[in-house]
């Protein structure tokens, strides 16, 4: 397990533990947590139904959630933004990777992004999902 020392790490480590739970709850099993190669990482890799899910989770504090769910779409950073297309040229690379290493050949997959908006103070998260953001 990584030792995250700033608080954009300790963020995003909550961020991917919230994530878990989330996918755990939705009837996910959760099988492998930040799968790295040198080229990129995938936070989670899960399965449901005989499919595949890999997931990247973009995780941001926030002061109050009431003000994520309320406020108009454009006047928030929305962490999915960061997801460049060659960051996901990168990403399909590690799937590809992890795939072959597993002997999966040919199954059925997709990537899917998880948004958790965490509210420290509250102790509260909302997690927002967006899913084959690599088709």
């Amino acid at each position: 397990m990584k030792n995250f020392t700033s608080k954009t790490q300790k963020i995003g480590e909550l961020g991917e533990d919230i994530a878990c739970m989330f996918l755990m709850k939705h009837g996910f099993e959760v099988i492998e947590r930040n799968y790295t190669k040198k080229w990129g990482e995938i936070d989670i890799v899960a399965e449901k139904n005989n499919k595949k899910y890999f997931i990247e989770v973009k995780s941001t504090s926030v002061l109050s959630l009431d003000y994520v769910l309320n406020i108009q779409k454009d006047k928030i950073f929305n962490p999915e933004e960061n997801m460049h297309p060659w960051k996901l040229k990168r990403l399909r690379r590690v799937v590809e990777t992890y795939l072959i290493s597993k002997r999966m050949g040919n199954i059925d997959w997709q990537f899917d992004l998880l948004v958790v908006y965490i509210d420290l103070e509250k102790r509260l998260s909302r997690v927002k999902v967006i899913e084959n953001i690599i088709l």
